[in-house]
This record gives C-alpha cells, sequence and structure tokens, in this order.
C-alpha cells in the first residue's frame, strides 16, 4: 500500500493540469471577446468616416458631435451596472460589450479624418505590441502588480482632470504632459487588469460566472487599447 502522499502527488497533478486548462479557455474567451470588439469598432468607424450621410448625422451639429463623444462613457457607466451584470446573462453581457463597441467605433470616426490611413495602421500595431507585451507580463510575473493600484489610479484621474482643464486652456504642452502620464498608466492598467483577471479566475465559481467574468475583463482590456492607441496616436499620428 503506497503512503497517503505518494497518492494524492497524481491527483494535485490532474488537478493543476485541470486548472491550467480552465485559465488558458478563460483567457481565450477573454482576448476573443476584445478582439472581436476591436474589429467591430474598427469597421463602424471607417464606415462612418467614409459615409457623408452618417458623418452629417453624428457630426453635423456642435451638440450631436458633444453626444457623440459621450455616448461611450453614458453607455459604460448605465449600461455595465452591478444590477444589470448581475441580472444579465453572459450572452446578454456579451451583446451588450459589443453594442457598446460599435457606439465607440461611431465616437472615433474622426480619427480617419485627423490623421493619414498609413499613420493610423502604424500606430495600431505599435499599440498592439505594446499591449501584448505588458499583458503577457501581468500573466506571467510574480509581482504582485496591485501595490501600483494607487499609483495607478491616481495617474488616471490626473490625465482625465488635466484634459479636462484643457478643454478650456487650450495648452499643447498641457495635452503632451497628460498624453504622455496617459500612455504610462494605460501601459501599466494593461499588466495589471491582465493580472487581476488570473488571480479572480480561481474564484469566479466556473460556468456562468467564468464566462460573466470574462465579458467584464475583455471590456477592461478593450478600454485599455482604445485608450493606449488614442494616446499613441496623438503622438505618432500624422495629421491630414
Amino acid at each position: 500500500m503506497q503512503p497517503e502522499n505518494f497518492r494524492s502527488k497524481p491527483v494535485a497533478a490532474r488537478a493543476g493540469t485541470v486548472y491550467d486548462a480552465g485559465l488558458n479557455a478563460f483567457f481565450r474567451q477573454v482576448y476573443n471577446t476584445m478582439t472581436i470588439g476591436l474589429v467591430f469598432t474598427g469597421l463602424v468607424s471607417w464606415i462612418v468616416a467614409h459615409s457623408p450621410a452618417l458623418l452629417n448625422f453624428f457630426y453635423g451639429t456642435p451638440l450631436m458631435s458633444i453626444v457623440v463623444t459621450l455616448a461611450p462613457l453614458g453607455f459604460l457607466f448605465f449600461g455595465f451596472t452591478p444590477r444589470r451584470i448581475y441580472s444579465m446573462s453572459a450572452a446578454g453581457m456579451a451583446g451588450m460589450f459589443y453594442a457598446f463597441s460599435g457606439v465607440f467605433g461611431i465616437s472615433l470616426a474622426y480619427i480617419f479624418m485627423a490623421y493619414s490611413g498609413e499613420s493610423i495602421a502604424r500606430v495600431f500595431f505599435i499599440t498592439a505590441a505594446t499591449f501584448a507585451s505588458m499583458s503577457i507580463y501581468g500573466y506571467t510575473t510574480k509581482k504582485d502588480l496591485s501595490s501600483f493600484t494607487s499609483l495607478l489610479m491616481m495617474g488616471l484621474w490626473g490625465v482625465f482632470l488635466a484634459f479636462l482643464v484643457n478643454l478650456f486652456l487650450h495648452s499643447s504642452m498641457l495635452n503632451f504632459v497628460a498624453s504622455a502620464i496617459g500612455v504610462l498608466v494605460y501601459t501599466g492598467l494593461v499588466a495589471w487588469d491582465t493580472q487581476r483577471l488570473k488571480e479572480t479566475y480561481s474564484s469566479a465559481g466556473g460556468g456562468e460566472a467564468n464566462s460573466k467574468l470574462a465579458i467584464m475583463g475583455a471590456l477592461s482590456l478593450y478600454i485599455n487599447f482604445i485608450t493606449l492607441f488614442q494616446l499613441l496616436l496623438s503622438f505618432m499620428g500624422n495629421r491630414r
């Protein structure tokens, strides 16, 4: 008869294998959902930017332009409330995420008018490479990135307030500094969000709970990617 510790090792190994397979499947769902959202955002942006009728409808008046610009923020705060998340199914949350990415696409149509297509493509690939590197780092590092949470949140609020103030000051220097800090903050958020998702997965409960967690994770990473792309585009994009 084998000692208890010898018999428990294969069981522990199988449990670890099952966990790893589940974690890999979970992150595939996160990245696949995020990627579909990004593709849909880009497609909607391109269609609106190349349709005079749609451009006139969404950007024809200053009031409508403000509504279009703020629509993703309103959609985010009122569509993904804790009560809605709790009551919705995973399929319903996925539908809301894709609707959100479509609304975001409308608000980003201006980039096709403001920047050359070549620079948009170049900055997109730079953003994708930066995102992938930081997400891999967040997934593999043993360092607890939660210690940087307060610093990242302070930087996030600082960037938001700086851009808000600059709406009235129109300072190119303030815009440059805020954008530079924003790039650092959102680069850090990619790594932190990835690690947070990895740590949260085991306690999500499996099944529907993990599917909903994957969609919320995709939403967080999607916002990080889009914001990082916009900030880098302001630095490296060639304006028309």
